[in-house]
């Protein structure tokens, strides 16, 4: 009965969590499962013993035993501790080797070699750089059905995460750092990707369709790529850069070199030259009272 009214609740939501399309989606789909069954170890007997002392105890039932002495239970104690004592334990086992395995820089095992795809998070876009194939998209991410990615991913403004909920996993994208993750696609299919993270008024349009296409389907959308008649350097980069919300989908047929590390680079220039700023301003090397180095 409790099952079917849950499943009620949640028959007009979107299952995509429960429903994964990558190896990755899929161990933390089963960990989710897991760890709520053996919450509910506890969650549901409480539930009902809540009812049906409520019910059977209640002033009216004179049926009801009646023990005003008693005051403690060695038997009830030792449910009441133990069963919660082993579920933190196993929960505790289960999650350190699951934190683990599935650790976002973690390289997936395969036999094929991955796909290195650069992700910038600009206002409130998406762009996706193949630095290996020297190509780069705007809101539309390709890669080959069972072939794991490398995704790089850093930020040119606030700081929001990276999300493909059929593939599993999240990453934050922030302006200065790199961050990783890999993930990998076992059915082919067009997915949706997200920022997790609110950043400013474009957020609820910041997103992009992640596409999972056989090697034949993945190398015609790389041809379609190539014979776009934009380049993405640095005065393109300028333009795209700036703040729009709901931008269309846009390819480019070359990038700039280094395109994903200048990025960086240049915020860790900005808070270089701000730490430079704040050792002229103070010769002594003293820091403020109450903050750190």
């Amino acid at each position: 009965m409790l099952l079917g009214l849950v499943m009620l609740q949640v028959a007009g939501c979107d299952m995509v969590l429960f429903n994964p399309k990558g190896q990755v989606g899929l161990e933390q789909r089963n960990l989710i499962i897991l760890a709520t069954l053996l919450m509910l170890i506890v969650v549901v007997p409480v539930m009902i013993m809540a009812l049906v002392f409520s019910v059977h105890y209640r002033s009216s039932n004179e049926k009801a035993r009646y023990t005003p002495e008693w005051s403690h239970s060695r038997a009830i104690e030792a449910v009441v501790w133990g069963v919660p004592l082993v579920i933190i334990i196993v929960l505790g086992i289960v999650t350190w080797r699951s934190t683990h395995a599935l650790d976002p820089y973690r390289p997936l095992e395969s036999d094929k070699p991955s796909v290195k795809v650069q992700v910038i998070a600009t206002d409130w876009k998406w762009l996706f750089v193949y630095p290996e194939l020297g190509i780069a998209s705007v809101n539309e991410l390709a890669m080959p059905v069972d072939t794991p990615v490398d995704f790089r991913v850093t930020a040119d403004g606030a700081i929001t995460s990276f999300f493909i909920p059929a593939l599993g996993g999240q990453i934050y994208a922030m302006a200065g750092m790199q961050t990783q993750l890999h993930l990998i696609a076992n059915h082919p299919g067009t997915y949706t990707g997200i920022a997790a993270n609110y950043n400013g008024p474009g957020f609820s349009d910041m997103h992009f369709k992640a596409l999972a296409l056989d090697q034949a389907g993945f190398d015609a959308w790389v041809a379609k790529v190539r014979s776009s008649e934009r380049q993405l350097d640095p005065d393109g980069y300028a333009r795209l850069a700036k703040p729009s919300v709901a931008h269309p989908v846009e390819h480019y047929a070359a990038v700039t070199p280094q395109l994903f590390q200048s990025l960086i680079d240049k915020y860790q220039g900005v808070n270089r030259s701000r730490e430079v700023e704040r050792r002229l301003s103070d010769p002594q090397g003293e820091t403020p009272q109450g903050s750190k180095e």
